[in-house]
């Protein structure tokens, strides 16, 4: 018995203690009787129950009186089932809490979250800081006294719906622009229990924008094929690749020759940079200065300190000449130049500027009938076929549809946020059946088509649109036949208003978000983005979903 002047080590304030047991039913009840028998007041109790043991991990605190702990030991020690106890020092969700708390103060974004009310319950150190508060401040109070006007939070509260925006903050340090974004948070009830808030600083936003802008490395492992043609075409160029002599890369439209040239230029190692040029695409009057670039005073409307050129900027790298059968003949000489004697001079200069890049060229058309039809230079021709590499068209590797197209479903359920797809076997036989004259390109678009149209885990024939069949062919559900075959309507913008449609009519007929995301084949993270995306929002008094603005 615990009483008023105790002997042995007082403990003033709480005491933790974890109990561990035999598991059976009663023992939760057999601690609070104790505890209460002895005036004791259970603050925090837990319960773990694994391998037939039942962990208890519990926080007593006494009114008036200190603890006895050689007492409260004995006292436990009664309890049927005991098999050992301990002091703590703390409770298993005081760990959590402080390991959480951790890892936020640890993370470069702001964070802050709150419960249905609207009351804080977590914020971290960067979060604190932009807004100029200590944490001890901001805790159990209402999102409003911190941020009064204008709250993202406050805002995604009461409404239920995700809220992103650019902000700014005045610190002392100065003012802070940011970008915020919050997101409703539901329970497995499909209960609203709060919101949390990510604050990005925008200059962190641009860095990153700016590294994901950056083309990626193309590697041949990147290459999807099992065909003979084109795992014997790679074997090829990573031998190809080891040189640095000029490549010649010739093949029907939509191959992906320019695929192929990055992953040359990453297999050779070089450390400069690939810089692919479009020679059909430059005009004509621009392609030299852009090409060789120009030095002071070259022309009207020239930079004053002058300008490298794109076979300087691809010094110790590769510079892709694709569409070279479009190049201008005197453009043509020039290059031939550069390709035999390793040296440029910019537009009105005299210095001799030695590169070291390596070329690759690229072409759909025959260099060697525009050679003998006069239009393409003979000595550039038999200059450039040092290594040609023949990309094979897709009807010549059909085995590798089945691979490419299960490959880009894949990437666009994800984007779209959809549930993953199947092609059927219809479908299937139909794209074998095509003679795919855009090649891989054309199969890549076809697939997107047939992912955005399709709202079933199984993708039918019908879906899957040919050459010049319109999106309306044999879906009478498609976007051609809701809106009158588009009108000359970007494809983009018809996809949209169609799938709004459908977001809007499924909101409104299920019971809540979470089935609407069921019934759509789609997590629920991904439907309250695309009610982002769309904005979506639901009326205050009619209860009803219904569009917030225009289409993006």
């Amino acid at each position: 018995m615990i009483g008023n002047e105790p002997e042995g080590e007082l403990l003033t304030g709480n005491l933790k203690h974890q109990l561990i047991f035999e598991d059976r039913i009663g023992i939760v009840f057999d601690i609070a009787r104790l505890m209460t028998g002895q005036g004791l007041n259970i603050v925090n109790m837990e319960v773990e129950q694994r391998d037939g043991k039942a962990k208890i991990s519990i926080e007593i605190e006494k009114y008036g009186f200190g603890i006895d702990k050689e007492s409260l030991f004995a006292l436990f020690s009664t309890l049927p089932g005991l098999e050992s106890q301990a002091e703590l020092l703390s409770l298993p969700q005081e760990k959590r809490q402080e390991w959480f708390r951790t890892l936020f103060d640890g993370m470069s974004e702001g964070i802050i979250s709150v419960d249905a009310r609207g009351i804080i319950s977590t914020i971290n150190t960067v979060a604190c800081r932009t807004l100029g508060e200590v944490y001890e401040d901001v805790i159990g109070q209402h999102i409003s006294e911190i941020s009064p006007k204008d709250s993202i939070l406050l805002e995604c509260v009461e409404k239920k719906i995700p809220v992103s925006r650019r902000k700014s903050a005045l610190t002392t340090t100065g003012r802070i622009e940011f970008y915020g974004s919050a997101k409703p948070i539901y329970d497995s009830q499909e209960n609203f229990v709060g919101a949390v808030l990510l604050m990005k600083n925008l200059k962190e936003v641009k860095e990153m924008v700016d590294a994901i802008s950056t083309p990626l490395n193309v590697t041949f492992d990147d290459f999807i094929g099992q065909s003979p043609a084109i795992k014997n075409l790679i074997t090829f160029a990573r031998k190809v690749a080891e040189t640095g002599t000029i490549v010649s890369l010739t093949g029907e439209s939509g191959t992906g020759k320019e695929v192929f040239a990055r992953a040359i230029h990453f297999e050779s190692g070089r450390s400069g940079p690939i810089i692919p040029i479009n020679c059909a695409a430059l005009p004509e009057a621009l392609i030299e200065s852009e090409l060789f670039g120009y030095v002071d005073g070259a022309f009207t409307g020239a930079r004053k300190t002058g300008k490298p050129g794109l076979f300087e900027a691809a010094q110790d790298g590769t510079i892709f000449l694709d569409e070279i059968g479009d190049m201008p003949p005197g453009t043509q000489a020039k290059i031939l130049r550069v390709l035999q004697d390793g040296h440029i001079r910019r537009i009105g200069g005299f210095e001799e500027i030695p590169v070291n890049a390596r070329v690759i060229t690229a072409t759909n058309k025959n260099l060697h009938e525009m050679v003998q039809a006069k239009k393409f230079r003979e000595d550039l021709f038999y200059r450039i076929n040092v290594l040609t590499i023949l990309i094979p068209p897709l009807k010549e590797r059909l085995m590798d549809i089945p691979l490419l197209a299960g490959s880009f479903l894949r990437q666009f359920n994800q984007k779209l946020g959809k549930a993953e797809q199947t092609i059927s076997r219809e479908a299937m036989a139909r794209l074998y059946d095509y003679a795919w004259p855009g090649n891989v390109r054309e199969l890549k678009n076809v697939i997107e088509r047939a992912a955005v149209l399709s709202d079933t885990e199984v993708i039918a024939v019908e879906a899957i649109l040919l050459g010049h069949e319109t999106v309306g062919h044999g879906n009478r559900s498609s976007v051609g036949l809701l809106y009158g075959g588009g009108g000359g309507r970007p494809l983009k913008e018809l996809v949209g208003r169609y799938e709004t449609d459908i977001l809007l009519d499924t909101l409104n007929v299920a019971a809540s978000i979470r089935e609407a995301a069921r019934r759509l084949g789609l997590s629920h993270t991904a439907l309250l983005k695309k009610v982002e995306k769309y904005k979506l929002a639901i009326g205050s008094k009619s209860n009803q979903w219904h569009k917030n603005g225009p289409v993006e």
